[in-house]
């Protein structure tokens, strides 16, 4: 029986209709293995919750595509801010960069220089460009003293620092390395930027950390006066918080021992204010850093602020009696989340904002608990800044800035 035309036809198409079948099949499978490399080969800013068997993502930090080549040539800060990213993996390197970056700070005299004016260290913590920078331009401008003060900041060492940081912002920043939150390398940063004022110029006096959110509460000839007289440090010192012993033993049970006891332990803000004699002892610690620099385990990696524990036990532990326990940094709780305090946005910013703000009065430590310290009830020093305040605020805080934030 000879073949139909109709029967022809099918086997002519038949492996056709395979290959068609077998294209579609590879498309959909390729398209579908891609998706999820993606999604795996994209870390998040902040750790999933993942076992503890798991390795933890490598730390987000955003990238600029710049080539970071910082003048080189700044006539006010003698140090080199040519920061290389090519040994950011390097963590022997780093960890030798600071050792030896600290013992040179150590050596420095922790007092003064008789008969020299004081000064004031602003030591700002960013990662990206100042969004409130006029506000602060403003600040450092208006007075007449400007010999009296010196501008410090630690940035994402990625960037490309002299196009971000104009004005009295232009040259000021150190030699950085990344931060990462729930890591030590906040508090690490922190230490860099005293190391750093510290060898720059030895008259700084007092030591204050700002942050790209912080706003002054007051002129700089207000905030001169009322911090170049004290002989001690404006450091939150609490030891009865609720997660103190979740932090403590964020390391394991044990791993702070026998250094760090619990009931040595403390937690408070990071913004602290710094006699330069504390600030040469935060710079020389290696007992107590060398607890507070091992990363925490996985599973309590949400348990993890070395930065809001680490200066606050040093000074504890080496000299409470010359810290007033209190931060000179107002925040807001009520209404913030995910570990973060309130932020402030757009109409919410205005006079009564910030008279309401200078009306607050600081919290001394567990003074709660310890009502009956007379010392502490009769305290009432002044906030000297506040945050966080949203980019979006900076025309609102202009406009309010001479006849409010800046009028004494």
């Amino acid at each position: 029986m000879s073949p139909t035309p109709l029967s022809l036809l099918c086997a002519l198409l038949l492996p056709l209709a395979i290959v068609f079948t077998i294209n579609d099949i590879t498309t959909t499978t390729t398209v579908t293995t891609t998706r999820k490399t993606y999604n795996r080969e994209n870390p998040i800013s902040s750790p999933p919750k993942i076992p503890t068997t798991a390795p933890l993502p490598p730390p987000f930090i955003e990238k600029i595509d710049l080539d970071d080549n910082n003048n080189n040539n700044s006539t006010d800060i003698d140090i080199n801010t040519n920061n290389n990213n090519d040994n950011d993996n390097d963590n022997d390197n780093d960890a030798d960069d600071d050792n030896a970056l600290f013992q040179l700070a150590s050596q420095v005299n922790p007092n003064p220089t008789p008969g020299a004016p004081k000064k004031l260290a602003f030591m700002f913590l960013a990662t990206r460009p100042l969004p409130l920078a006029p506000l602060w331009e403003r600040y450092f401008n208006r007075t007449k003293r400007h010999n009296l003060y010196n501008i410090y900041i630690h940035s994402d060492p990625s960037l490309r620092h002299n196009l971000l940081y104009q004005g009295v912002f232009a040259n000021r920043t150190i030699p950085s390395k990344p931060k990462r939150r729930h890591t030590p390398s906040l508090a690490a940063a922190h230490r860099r930027l005293l190391a750093h004022a510290l060898l720059h110029d030895p008259t700084n006096y007092m030591f204050s950390l700002l942050s790209p959110s912080c706003i002054p509460l007051h002129s700089f000839d207000f905030t001169y006066k009322t911090l170049i007289n004290w002989k001690r440090s404006f450091i939150e010192l609490l030891e009865h918080e609720d997660n103190a012993w979740w932090r403590w033993a964020a390391r394991g049970d044990t791993a702070m021992l026998p250094e760090v006891p619990f009931d040595e332990f403390r937690i408070g803000s990071q913004f602290s204010v710094l006699t330069r004699k504390h600030a040469t002892v935060a710079v020389n610690d290696t007992r107590i850093w060398s607890k507070f620099k091992v990363p925490c385990l996985h599973e309590n990696v949400y348990s993890c602020y070395p930065e809001e524990s680490y200066l606050p036990t040093l000074m504890s532990t080496v000299d409470r009696s010359g810290c007033v326990a209190a931060t000179l940094t107002f925040v807001e709780w009520k209404g913030g989340h995910g570990g973060h305090p309130r932020a402030f946005h757009g109409l919410k910013v205005g006079p009564e904002l910030i008279r309401a703000i200078r009306r607050r009065r600081p919290r001394y430590g567990d003074e709660e608990i310890n009502g009956s310290d007379v010392s502490v009830r009769k305290r009432n020093d002044p906030f000297l800044f506040a945050r966080k305040f949203g980019s979006d605020t900076v025309g609102g805080l202009m406009d309010i800035a001479d006849d409010v934030i800046l009028r004494d």
